[in-house]
């Protein structure tokens, strides 16, 4: 097997390890690169539909990377909706999704006291993220995060900027500040502007919307 047939090969593992991203944003970068890859390789072995072929799923990549990050800041992306704690649409969410959930926040119980808020993050009609937080007992204008929950296709996006920072929902209720919980795996925050404090993160509302 010689180097032209090598890179023949990875572009063609590149373009199948693509499809099986649950992630659109890392699904077409990585179909973009098999698909730049399969041109220069379809190119040097002259097989020239191949390279039309792979040259027009890369311009449509391009075109959808261009769509993905243009729009993953813009306010009329998302749309957040509080619901009732006991919304029976929420209970619903939160068990096609549970053991998902469970995985990033594994101390997570769907317990109503009637003391939490609900919101569910969407773009358009599909659901993108659930919400639940309650007012610290100490402050109530301390918003205590228990749930922060994106889904799979859209973590490479940016609804929780749009929830924390852009939609409002928070200091609409009088929070001022936002604390999430400790034993999150693999938390985000640092890129939204939260501080670490111990093993949680803070955001302060009021600089936010500075």
């Amino acid at each position: 097997m010689n180097w032209l047939e090598i890179v023949g090969w990875a572009g063609s593992a590149l373009l199948v390890w693509s499809l099986l991203q649950r992630r659109l944003l890392r699904l077409r970068l990585f179909n973009l690169v098999g698909s730049l890859v399969l041109i220069g390789y379809n190119a040097g072995v002259r097989v020239w539909p191949m390279v039309g072929l792979n040259l027009t799923l890369a311009v449509i990549n391009v075109w959808q990377l261009y769509s993905l990050l243009r729009t993953r800041h813009d306010e009329r992306t998302y749309q957040v909706v509080q619901v009732a704690t006991d919304d029976n649409f929420l209970a619903h969410v939160l068990r096609v999704h549970w053991a998902d959930i469970a995985r990033f926040n594994p101390d997570f119980r769907f317990d109503d006291d009637g003391h939490r808020l609900a919101f569910l993050t969407l773009n358009a009609d599909e659901i993108v993220g659930v919400l639940m937080l309650r007012p610290s007992p100490q402050d109530p204008e301390v918003a205590q995060v228990e749930l922060d929950y994106v889904t799979r296709r859209y973590r490479d996006l940016s609804p929780g900027e749009f929830v924390f920072r852009q939609s409002g929902q928070l200091t609409a209720h009088g929070f001022r500040r936002v604390l999430t919980p400790p034993g999150m795996v693999a938390p985000y925050y640092s890129r939204l502007g939260f501080e670490r404090t111990g093993d949680r993160y803070e955001l302060d509302l009021a600089r936010s919307f500075d």
